[in-house]
């Protein structure tokens, strides 16, 4: 089964996770830092919002791909995908600021909300979805 929401999500996903990359990679090209931060404030912010990515995108990526799965495309998930990709972005973008700002929790707040949405959607189609129970053999042949 084709997954399409799941497949553009993943694909932002992975692009995104480049930005983040690419984004430490420029300081360690131009500063010549082969390991950790050397010290450096911006590049270690910038090292943990791309750690802090990897940290909540697998979770997030599974539970796309099994609600859509279980459920079938639909505009809700669409619509979280979005705001997850967004999110990331305002998080990172707000992680270079050295005092808390709107971007980085906003990022983080987004980010929980969609986990808590997918996380009660995951346990709503696994426990509340009427299924119909085939009847053993054994007990259908005594009816």
């Amino acid at each position: 089964m084709l997954l399409p929401i799941t497949l553009t999500f993943a694909a932002a996903c992975a692009l995104l996770n480049l930005w983040l990359a690419i984004r430490c990679a420029r300081f360690r090209i131009s500063d010549k830092i082969m390991h950790g931060d050397a010290g450096h404030a911006l590049l270690a912010k910038r090292m943990r919002a791309h750690a802090n990515f990897i940290e909540y995108t697998p979770i997030i990526l599974i539970l796309f791909a099994l609600i859509e799965l279980a459920a079938g495309p639909s505009l809700w998930l669409w619509i979280g995908a979005l705001a997850y990709i967004l999110a990331r972005v305002a998080h990172a973008i707000g992680m270079d600021a050295d005092k808390p700002t709107l971007w980085r929790a906003g990022g983080a707040l987004v980010t929980w909300g969609v986990m808590v949405l997918l996380a009660g959607a995951a346990l709503a189609l696994a426990y509340h979805q009427t299924r119909e129970m085939p009847v053993p053999p054994a007990l259908a042949a005594q009816a």
